[in-house]
């Protein structure tokens, strides 16, 4: 049955397609509904992993006994996950084994723009790389072919564009798998050095020969043109913009398969051109595998290694007419990223930004406290780096600097990363402070459990953890929780525990105030002949609140009447409309 499928929810179709069994992933924009969309599925068991190594683990367990398996994750997740994917290179699989990845070129959701592609070539396993929703449903089945014929995790590549654009796709019904059966073998899966070293000669023999069942395969195929000046080598999203702008023009290699590359393939259609032309988004990975060949060609010098690319710029590194489009009469107004109305964060780092306090940040719809007017964070790095920070900046400054420098982390990403960091400070006994901002969810994907909710990726009660009782497990005697909505109480417990000569943790805690169940106070008004004009609540940067004609104004729209702008208010112009939303 054709449908119009995102592309993330073609490659969840293409896994239930395929019979797969066990999903464990850890949500990363743009990968996250990749999980979503299988958790729709009851033949798939789904789970929301703690961080994308416990994910690819997991998927490997459940591949060890038989079932074909999936974990999903975002470039930077494959960072964390990179320690077991380069050993399931040497180990293979039992049930097909496949891992999703999403690039973010153009960094709408990331802290950097990172090509995945380097992964497959270093761990030395195969990678497919999707250019539309349809394929992406193919590919995903396929992964788990070439997973079980070749004995190897295999890598799913999405991008943001084709992750989270649609397009049509053709669905098929279940093909239910019947278990491989488990059988022990030490000499294939405990790598420890003596089986190591007879496993790496069987990797590199993989290698090469499904770079040979690369040379044949569908998907790479060359697409004729009739001029044959040019000749273009692309991929995922970078092919749509090749054939939008250059339709049947000039010939075109499109590359499914990134890792490994047909080399026969390439070098045929090379010579089958006067020029060819490498068009890929981010690094140079298929340009510098051609240049190692001997090939000449234009790529990087044309095209670059910067953001995500569009029509436009093909067209004009090609050559081609460049469509001026349209224009806006009017002048969009600036809109930069800013925390929710009503976000509990926004106490906290107002707390902090008060206090002059040095803030070590960490991943999280939080490190928008970044932004002005609050501008509280000094370094935001990875997942749980900031308490891992923390702890190295007071070692190396020690003195004053303990008293005035704290890490902010949330929930999810604490869970993710931030415990063994937790532990060091309370091992190797740095003074340091660390603020947990507990919304109890996973809030900058969109709304995912995580083990601190105690509910599962269905909604169904699960294990909860218990932050104060972990803090103190780990070592902690300093241990609290406040409300960030109550700004003396929240900066009481700010200046006590820096003041404190020991390590503690503050729990910063109020749900997201996006969450469904969360009920909110009337919405707020400006008494205007109270009101001063002195701006004071603007210190905030409640997207709720303006000044129209000097006077304060409040969206009652975007007003959850949490009242943190009436405790800034010298004048006590800030009442409630008495209509609850």
């Amino acid at each position: 049955m054709k449908q119009l499928m995102l592309g993330n929810a073609a490659v969840a179709r293409g896994l239930y397609e395929a019979g797969c069994g066990v999903v464990s992933s850890y949500p990363g924009t743009p990968s996250t509904e990749i999980t979503e969309e299988c958790a729709k599925y009851d033949e798939i068991y789904c789970e929301w992993a703690p961080n994308e190594k416990v994910a690819m683990e997991v998927a490997f367990g459940a591949s060890l006994a038989g079932k074909r398996s999936f974990c999903g994750m975002k470039h930077v997740g494959l960072n964390v996950a990179a320690d077991p994917l380069f050993t399931m290179s040497y180990t293979g699989v039992n049930g097909g084994m496949v891992i999703g990845v999403a690039d973010d070129a153009g960094m709408h959701s990331s802290q950097n723009e990172q090509d995945s592609r380097h992964y497959a070539r270093a761990a030395k396993v195969p990678m497919l790389e999707p250019s539309d929703s349809a394929e992406a449903l193919a590919f995903a089945k396929l992964a788990y072919e070439l997973s079980e014929q070749f004995d190897t995790p295999v890598l799913l590549k999405m991008c943001t564009r084709v992750a989270h654009s649609q397009s049509i796709v053709d669905t098929a019904e279940r093909a239910e798998r019947e278990m491989i059966p488990y059988e022990k073998n030490i000499a294939k899966y405990v790598m420890m050095p003596g089986n190591a070293k007879r496993r790496h000669p069987v990797v590199e023999e993989r290698t090469r020969k499904l770079a040979q069942w690369a040379e044949t395969a569908p998907v790479n195929r060359v697409e004729e043109g009739a001029d044959h000046k040019i000749g273009i080598i692309t991929s995922s999203t970078s092919y749509q913009y090749v054939k939008e702008v250059c339709g049947d023009r000039f010939p075109v290699l499109k590359l499914g398969m990134a890792w490994p590359l047909p080399e026969g393939l390439i070098r045929d259609f090379a010579a089958s051109v006067d020029l060819l032309t490498v068009v890929e988004e981010l690094d140079g990975f298929i340009e510098a595998h051609c240049r190692a060949m001997g090939l000449a060609l234009a790529g990087k010098d044309v095209f670059p290694c910067i953001d995500e690319f569009s029509q436009n710029l093909v067209a004009e590194k090609l050559g081609l007419p460049v469509h001026a489009g349209r224009k806006l009469d009017a002048q969009i107004p600036p809109r930069p990223p800013v925390m929710c109305a009503g976000c509990p964060h926004r106490g906290l780092f107002y707390t902090l930004n008060k206090n002059k306090c040095t803030v070590l940040g960490d991943i999280g719809c939080y490190t928008l406290g970044a932004v002005a007017p609050l501008s509280a964070m000094d370094m935001t790095l990875c997942m749980g780096g900031s308490i891992s920070a923390i702890h190295g900046f007071n070692k190396a400054r020690g003195g004053e600097s303990e008293h005035k420098t704290v890490a902010v982390i949330g929930d999810s990403t604490f869970m993710h990363s931030g415990m063994t960091g937790l532990a060091n400070i309370a091992y190797n006994q740095s003074n340091s402070t660390v603020i947990i901002l507990d919304n109890s969810i996973t809030g900058m994907t969109g709304h995912q459990q995580n083990p601190t909710t105690g509910f599962n990726i269905k909604g169904d009660p699960a294990g909860k953890i218990d932050l104060e009782a972990l803090c103190r497990a780990m070592g902690f005697r300093r241990v609290r929780v406040v409300d960030p909505y109550d700004l003396k109480e929240t900066d009481r417990a700010v200046k006590e525990e820096l003041a404190a000569d020991e390590p503690s943790v503050i729990i910063s805690r109020r749900p997201c105030a996006l969450l469904k169940y969360v009920k909110h106070k009337a919405p707020l008004k400006v008494n205007t002949d109270k009101c001063i004009g002195c701006k004071s609540c603007m210190k905030i940067g409640c997207p709720a609140i303006s000044m129209k004609e000097g006077k304060a104004h409040v969206d009652f729209t975007q007003c959850v009447g949490c009242g943190v702008c009436q405790q800034l208010c010298p004048v006590g112009a800030f009442e409630s409309t008495g209509k609850e939303g």
